[in-house]
Order: C-alpha cells, then sequence, then structure tokens
C-alpha cells in the first residue's frame, strides 16, 4: 500500500496512540506538516494524526488506558490526546462539504479511507501519510514536488483556493519557510483569485504573514508573491517599482525592503519593523532637477502607514510601540559617542534592549543599500560598543537612571506639579549633553538653583 523506502522516526507518544488504536481494529497515519518536514530533513515540532476511528471511539480507548484528551476541534472530528507532555491532534478521516465562506466547510463527514483523507488537503507536499509499517502514502506526488522545490495545490488550484482562501496565503508563507516556488498553475489561481481573502479574519492575516515574515527566505516569497500581497496589504502596492535614484541604493523600494527583511535577524518585532520602515517613501518621493530621487520625512509617514496596518490586524499595544519606536528612529543620525546615544537612549524611553534592536535595524537597512553604505553595519557595531560603556559606568540616559528624583527635586524647593518632571528633564539634560555628572549632590544643587 505504502512505500518503504523511506523511513521516518516517529516519536514515542505517537506511536503510542497509532499501536492504542490499531490494536482495537482501526487505523492511524502520521500526516501533514510532520511528514513534508520529516522527509526534508526539517526540525519536526507537532505530529498530527489521522485515523478511521471516530472521536469519541478514541477517546473511549484513551480513558480505558487511562490517557487524557481534550475535546479541542471536535466539531471537524478532531481529538486532543495528552501523552507524556505532548498534545498529539488526532483526526477522523473526513470528507469536508461545500466552502459557502470561502474559509470554513459548511460540513464534515467521515470519509472510509486515508486516501479519500487526503484529497481534501491543501498542497501535495501536505498530503502524504506515513505508517511505521505500511510505509510512506504519497498518491499525489508531494515528495516529488519537494525534489523539484514545488507548491502545487491537490488537484483544481481555484477550487482549493475557493475553498479555503487562506490557502492563498499559506502558499506564499510555504515559500518563505521552504524556499520553494509555486508552480505556474497554482501561482495564477493564486493571483486571480485574491480578492477571496477579504473574507479571511484579519488575525488569520496576520498570523500567516508573521510566519511568511520570519522564514528563511523571505525575500524570495516577498518579490515573487507581492501581487498576492498587496490585496491584504495595499500599502506595499505603491512600494513595488518605486525607483530609488540616489548613490545610496541599488534597489526599489520593494527590494530593498523584501533584502533588508531577511537580513535582520528572525524576529517578530524585527522583521515587522523591516516591512514597515520605507513604506512611506512612496509617498515622500520627489526628484531634483538633476534627477536624484528625495524621501525627505519618510519615516514619519511610514510610522502613520504601519500604525494604520497594525491597527486593523490586531496587534497588541506593547508589540505596536517597539515596532513604531524602531520605524521612527531608523533613520535617526546616532554618532558612535556617548552623548549621541545617550540622546538616542532618551528618545527611545530609556530602554537598552530597544536600542539594541535599533542597531540590528541599522545593519539590516545597510546591507539592503548599496555596497557603499556598507560601513554603517561596523557603526553600528561601534554604537553598540558605547552602549556597552554606558551601561558599565552607569550613567544617565532616562528619568528613571537619574541619581535624583521627584521627591528630592521638592526638597530643594521645586514647586509641585508640572515644575517637578520639567525640573528634573532639566537635570537629565544637563547629563546627558555631559555639563553634570549623574551624582546626586551635583544634581541637587542644580535643582536648587533652578528653584531659586
Amino acid at each position: 500500500m505504502g512505500d518503504n523506502s523511506i523511513h521516518i522516526c516517529i516519536p514515542s507518544p505517537a506511536l503510542q496512540i497509532i499501536s492504542l488504536l490499531e490494536d482495537a481494529g482501526f487505523e492511524a497515519w502520521c500526516v501533514g506538516g510532520f511528514v513534508r518536514d520529516s522527509i526534508m530533513g526539517r526540525p519536526v515540532h507537532d505530529v498530527d494524526l489521522a485515523s478511521s476511528a471516530s472521536w469519541q471511539q478514541l477517546k473511549q480507548l484513551c480513558e480505558g488506558a487511562g490517557i487524557r484528551t481534550r475535546e479541542i476541534g471536535i466539531k471537524h472530528g478532531t481529538l486532543t490526546v495528552l501523552l507524556d507532555d505532548e498534545a498529539i491532534e488526532v483526526t477522523t478521516y473526513r470528507i469536508d462539504g461545500a466552502y459557502s465562506d470561502n474559509r470554513h466547510p459548511d460540513s464534515v463527514t467521515a470519509a472510509r479511507s486515508i486516501e479519500e483523507d487526503l484529497k481534501r488537503r491543501d498542497f501535495t507536499i501536505n498530503a502524504m501519510a506515513y505508517h511505521p509499517v505500511r510505509g510512506l502514502l504519497d498518491p499525489f506526488g508531494g515528495r516529488e514536488d519537494i525534489e523539484r522545490g514545488l507548491i502545487r495545490t491537490v488537484g483544481d488550484p481555484r477550487k482549493r483556493f475557493q475553498e479555503d482562501a487562506l490557502r492563498i496565503l499559506r502558499g506564499c508563507r510555504f515559500a518563505s519557510q521552504l524556499g520553494f516556488q509555486m508552480d505556474e498553475t497554482t501561482f495564477q489561481a493564486a493571483l486571480s483569485q485574491k480578492s477571496l481573502l477579504a473574507n479571511v479574519a484579519k488575525e488569520r492575516i496576520y498570523d500567516e504573514m508573521e510566519r511568511l515574515l520570519l522564514g528563511a527566505h523571505v525575500h524570495e516569497a516577498l518579490m515573487r508573491c507581492s501581487g498576492i500581497l498587496a490585496f491584504p496589504f495595499p500599502e506595499i502596492a505603491a512600494m513595488v517599482g518605486c525607483e530609488q535614484n540616489t548613490v545610496y541604493h541599488i534597489y526599489s523600494v520593494w527590494e530593498h525592503t523584501a533584502v533588508a527583511v531577511e537580513s535582520v535577524a528572525p524576529d517578530p518585532v524585527l522583521r515587522w519593523a523591516m516591512f514597515f520602515h520605507d513604506m512611506g517613501k512612496p509617498a515622500a518621493k520627489f526628484e531634483g532637477p538633476d534627477g536624484i530621487s528625495h524621501f525627505y520625512g519618510h519615516a514619519k509617514i511610514s510610522v502613520l502607514m504601519a500604525k494604520e496596518i497594525m491597527d486593523r490586524m490586531g496587534f497588541s499595544n506593547h508589540r505596536q510601540a517597539q515596532i513604531l519606536a524602531l520605524v521612527k528612529r531608523h533613520d535617526d543620525v546616532v554618532e558612535p559617542q556617548r552623548r549621541s546615544v545617550r540622546r538616542a537612549l532618551a528618545r527611545l524611553e530609556g530602554r537598552p534592549e530597544l536600542f539594541r534592536m535599533l542597531c540590528e535595524v541599522k545593519r539590516a537597512d545597510a546591507r539592503a543599500q548599496a555596497p557603499m553604505c556598507a560601513p554603517r553595519v561596523d557603526l553600528a557595531d561601534e554604537l553598540e560598543a558605547v552602549l556597552d560603556e554606558i551601561l558599565a559606568e552607569g550613567e544617565a540616559f532616562s528619568l528613571k537612571s537619574l541619581a535624583v528624583n521627584g521627591r528630592d527635586a521638592m526638597e530643594a524647593g521645586i514647586p509641585q506639579g508640572p515644575a517637578i518632571g520639567n525640573a528634573l528633564n532639566a537635570a537629565l539634560e544637563a547629563v546627558i549633553e555631559g555639563a553634570l555628572p549623574n551624582q546626586r549632590e551635583e544634581l541637587l544643587e542644580f535643582l536648587r538653583e533652578l528653584s531659586s
């Protein structure tokens, strides 16, 4: 029935569940991403199983064996089994009914075989099943598509995307994660039906886009899929083909963005910041009489556009604040001197970790510019070295790190109210400028002079 030329190591908890089911006369297979990633030699995480047993039958078997379960997803025939600190989803072979909302099946009915179950899946590389004895079941050529680096739907791509429009973004995400390309028929179907993404919840689009941005091959995915991504993110349409006629750039705004995203560490805040950082450039662009492009004020526009996107996508307030700070400050000139670094820290609310992230943003930005900008990478290294010196010596760069506080200001004669904040900010400014040391007695004297 299956191909035994390939061996996949199945974790013990999954093997136990397969044995539990098959000893009771049912059938069970490993399916989905676990099989795909195992064949590719990628790190594997969750193991999903498909079985001929109903979720109620599996639950009864687990209860008899003293195994805990969770009824998550039972509407679609999925029971979560908890074994050895692992949560394994087991889904009954199923056939999906019509998808009237372009997202979820209106009904689900039991399938008679694993082959019928695999027919309903999105891409061939995800439509394989593996059994420890029967081997690999690959009715749609998923293994060959892995070897060819292709993302291809199971059956008619237009029908697959009409059933569940999120699959359009999933195809783009797999391209970024795996370094594969959608085959031309699949790609054209995705491109022509991207408007179906209007029926997908913004939270799901946010999740898929973030996973795409974190992919190891995000540059190629962003370049190839820009026409698709422009539907949920219309702000990027103007970036595509927006040329940067300056000595500092060799790419259009969109390709510069794609290179910069891939050049920064795969951290969500950093990758989103690079995705947004130059989004305002098309709106800010003008060309002088010499034909040179200028983008004055683009960071402010980028902040506004990023804020609007993150609001509609449901980003948390904390993540928004981090990303917006990095986008706003990505072009700030910071010299590798203590005064300049202290000022930059003050603009970042005295958060050293955010300053380090800004250095990462500046490195990625430089790597995506013309070769003449390469020294800016070394400059970011110097800025972090200065930061380390400032932290090691306890220099002040925020009100929190100042050697005096509000109570000290009142004792020095500053009246209650806004005057206290103004006085402390003046003291901090003097310390940042190097006019005063961050020493309590000197600062108290400064406050007394202000109050007199």
